[in-house]
């Protein structure tokens, strides 16, 4: 063998065993550590559940199911030139006069307008606002898919609750809404709005239920019985009488009003309301209730705190009219009534409500608080009016220590007093003059030309005994004042005011 051949072997055998070599160690016999490389291990299994997937309703079946029964209402009122009702006055009649109003002709006017309703009963009975009807001197209604239109006759009103029943004859049996339970509705539950505002029939919105038993102070006629649903959905001009909604498509509300310059901000009369009077509307054509003759309020922190009130449930006594069923029996302003016939009154609306509903005639056996003593009574209502109004001299000069401590300056009641604001001669106390509106008694909301007739239960006779009773009082002490308010037309209310002593 040569040489050459002999290195080549040589060269060879070195190279096999390099590899072999190489194989061995990096052979998996656990002598070496995994690098990063390696796949990591598989993730650990967590028992979080899955989050639940929400679905948002259609309201198309309640579109389809509700709107057949929801009417168009337009109103035509005739009414003569010279009863413009706060109308907009045409300029041309100031230049140039008609002559034939000269002559003492007056000129007749048609005033139009119009809201929404719904069906009830398939013979035609279809429930709306009062507003919408009132003073009208033909209504016409505009029903069912084919724009059939009748007219329609008021079968009865109640302005207390701003609603109205009206009947249209026809001889087709027509489509009917379900009423609902609108006491059953929370806040956050769907709201469904239909009617024709604007003009727009068959409109159709959506929203919630965002607040219940809101009062407005929309009219005297209601303030006692204000109760209102407030719901942000859309509600306008024209939306008035229609039906407001629940999911299911049953009615749980008129809606009545809106408020102006504001959005998701409208209110509709809860229809248990509705079903309460809908008998007496039927039949009678207007609701009676009982009415015993007092003013109440709701028991605020402050006005428990100034009369030593052990929680803010009941009914507090503002005022009693005298002759009226409550002064009869004996009540007082500054009583506070817990119960009627048994039942708990937590609020006005729990009174007002049940004396109402038992209607004139009715003995009532009332549970109240007074001086903290609780005492019963028993009063014997009678019908609510109609109308209800709200409920030796010497000279001295302003209050001013008064002024200094609750904002307030009073007077002794002087001829030119009761010229400026119109008191009667029989008017006793002392009058304010004059009031700081960022002081303890702007915010107990006291005006000039109130009369203060009594503090902390006791008549109040002069500016003096004003002053001193102010004076001793302790900061931090409500005084209970007894205010009568006097309006230019001759009406008064009397109320309980509350300043704290600062």
């Amino acid at each position: 063998m040569t040489q050459a051949m002999k290195r080549n072997l040589s060269i060879g055998a070195i190279i096999v065993a390099s590899i072999a070599f190489g194989m061995i160690i990096t052979a998996d016999f656990g002598w070496l550590r995994p690098s990063s490389a390696q796949p990591a291990p598989p993730p650990i299994q967590t028992t979080q559940a899955a989050v639940p997937t929400m679905t948002i309703p259609s309201f198309a079946d309640v579109a389809a199911r509700v709107m057949p029964a929801v009417v168009s209402i337009t109103t035509t009122e005739i009414y003569r030139s010279s009863e413009r009702r706060g109308r907009e006055v045409n300029p041309f009649d100031f230049f140039f006069p008609d002559p034939r109003r000269q002559q003492g002709e007056e000129e007749e006017r048609r005033q139009l307008s119009g809201g929404s309703g719904f069906i009830i009963s398939a013979d035609g009975y279809i429930l709306t606002n009062n507003h919408v009807v009132e003073g009208a001197t033909s209504i016409r209604v505009q029903y069912g898919e084919a724009d059939k239109v009748a007219d329609a006759k008021v079968i009865g009103r109640d302005p207390a609750t701003d609603i109205a029943l009206i009947k249209i004859e026809v001889k087709e049996q027509l489509p009917t809404v379900t009423l609902g339970d609108s006491d059953a509705i929370r806040v956050g539950d769907w709201a469904i709005a239909i009617g024709n505002p604007l003009q727009f029939e068959n409109t159709l919105t959506v929203g919630v239920i965002s607040a219940k038993n809101r009062a407005l102070g929309i009219s005297e006629a209601t303030s006692s019985f204000e109760n209102f649903i407030q719901t942000d959905a859309a509600i306008n001009f024209g939306n008035s009488g229609g039906p407001l909604c629940n999911i299911n498509g049953d009615v749980v509300g008129i809606n009545t009003a809106m408020r102006a310059m504001a959005q998701g901000l409208g209110f509709a009369t809860p229809i248990n309301v509705a079903r309460k009077i809908l008998p007496q509307l039927r039949e009678k054509g207007r609701v009676s209730r009982g009415y015993l003759g007092i003013n109440v309020t709701n028991i605020s922190p402050e006005r428990r705190d100034a009369f030593s009130l052990p929680s803010v449930r009941g009914a507090f006594v503002e005022a009693v009219v005298a002759g009226e069923p409550a002064e009869k029996a004996g009540l007082q302003p500054g009583d506070v009534i817990t119960q009627v016939d048994g039942q708990a009154v937590n609020s006005t609306r729990d009174l007002i409500d049940y004396v109402s509903e038992k209607g004139p005639g009715a003995q009532v056996r009332i549970t109240l608080l007074r001086n903290g003593q609780q005492r019963t009574v028993t009063a014997t209502t009678k019908e609510r009016p109609a109308s209800l109004a709200p409920d030796g001299e010497s000279e001295s000069g302003p209050d001013r220590p008064a002024q200094n401590r609750l904002g307030v300056s009073v007077q002794q009641i002087t001829p030119m007093l009761r010229r400026q604001f119109g008191l009667g001669d029989d008017v006793q106390g002392v009058v304010i003059t004059s009031v700081r509106e960022v002081s303890p008694a702007g915010e107990a909301g006291l005006q000039p030309g109130d009369v203060i007739t009594q503090v902390n239960g006791q008549p109040l006779t002069s500016t003096e005994q004003f002053r001193r009773s102010v004076e001793q009082a302790r900061s931090g002490q409500y005084l209970r004042l007894y205010v009568t308010r006097y309006t230019r037309g001759g009406r008064s209310q009397s109320f309980f005011a509350t300043p704290k002593i600062p």
